[in-house]
């Protein structure tokens, strides 16, 4: 199976979540073709999460895991530390008082 580069991946996820009136917005830019992508989602109440895309082996299939979830600043550490092991890490900033992130919907785990 062919698999999607980063930047597109990206710009697809970025354009759902604007057809659904989410704001979105990348905070760090990772490599265009095989970086890593976090998801941060902010419910603009002082509470966030971040979402990395995991491999599971068991079911051959990509899937979406909690990184860290929290109060924001714990949750903006991690994802530091996360830039600090891999500097092509792409993360994408959701703002969703409804906590909407979309990425359970099909297709978004490829």
């Amino acid at each position: 199976m062919t698999r999607l580069t980063a930047e597109f991946w990206v710009q697809a996820y970025l354009t759902r979540l604007r057809l659904r009136d989410i704001p979105a917005f990348v905070t760090a830019h990772g490599d265009d073709t095989a970086g890593a992508v976090l998801v941060k989602l902010n419910t603009l109440d002082g509470r966030a999460a971040a979402y990395q895309r995991s491999f599971d082996v068991m079911s051959d299939a990509r899937q979406w895991l909690v990184l860290a979830e929290g109060e924001e600043s714990a949750v903006d550490a991690a994802i530091a530390r996360q830039r600090g092991f891999d500097p092509d890490l792409w993360v994408i900033e959701v703002e969703d008082r409804e906590g909407r992130h979309l990425l359970d919907e099909e297709g978004l785990a490829d």
